[in-house]
């Protein structure tokens, strides 16, 4: 244990996902041994972040306007929908350059352990966006694991009956994986060999 604002900037940073006590206190030095320039920067960087950075009102994904530029762009097919767990994911599936439609982000995945059930995540946003029927597929791109595939099955149970093809990415993505760690390779022969999620 240290004093004070050291042991402050070492349980704050051991607070951020995947950032552990030895991660934490050797962030805290690191910063402790920069130069302030460098410092102000990461403090500018992440209050700047908290100001601008918002979600996008139709998809959910981060942006800094009302509307992300996927959103926004005229030549993404209004007709396909990709529904991702998080931001992260939608990056991903940018690099392939496989997909040109639009997408949806839940902001999380189904899982009853951790309190997160349907009403937790953007459904009823997804449903709403379908109301128009200017959507015809909807592809279900949930890390293939326990929590993606129960939340791709609740999905595929609400949206079926709607008349809509709902799709799943193929496999070739590591089961308990992260789409955010895989290559664009794996993941664009994925995306490009999706199955029906019936």
């Amino acid at each position: 244990m240290y004093e004070g604002a050291l042991q402050d900037l070492i349980d704050e940073l051991g607070r951020l996902p995947g950032v552990g006590p030895k991660s934490a206190q050797r962030l805290a030095f690191h910063l402790l041994a920069s130069d302030p320039a460098d410092v102000r920067r990461l403090a500018d960087a992440l209050l700047e972040v908290k100001l601008r950075a918002r979600f996008c009102v139709v998809c959910g994904n981060v942006s800094e306007e009302e509307q992300c530029r996927i959103c926004r762009d005229p030549r993404r097919d209004e007709a396909l929908i990709c529904v991702v767990e998080e931001p992260k994911d939608v990056v991903a599936i940018e690099r392939t350059r496989e997909f040109k439609g639009r997408y949806h982000v839940l902001g999380g995945a189904i899982s009853p352990l951790d309190g997160i059930g349907p009403e937790q995540l953007r459904v009823r946003e997804l449903i709403a966006r379908l109301n128009d029927g200017t959507v015809t597929e909807i592809i279900l791109a949930m890390d293939p694991n326990i929590e993606g595939d129960a939340t791709a099955a609740y999905l595929t149970r609400m949206l079926v009956p709607m008349g809509l093809t709902v799709t799943r990415l193929a496999s070739g993505l590591p089961v308990g994986g992260d789409l955010e760690y895989a290559d664009e390779v794996t993941l664009g022969r994925a995306f490009a060999g999706r199955r029906s999620a019936q």
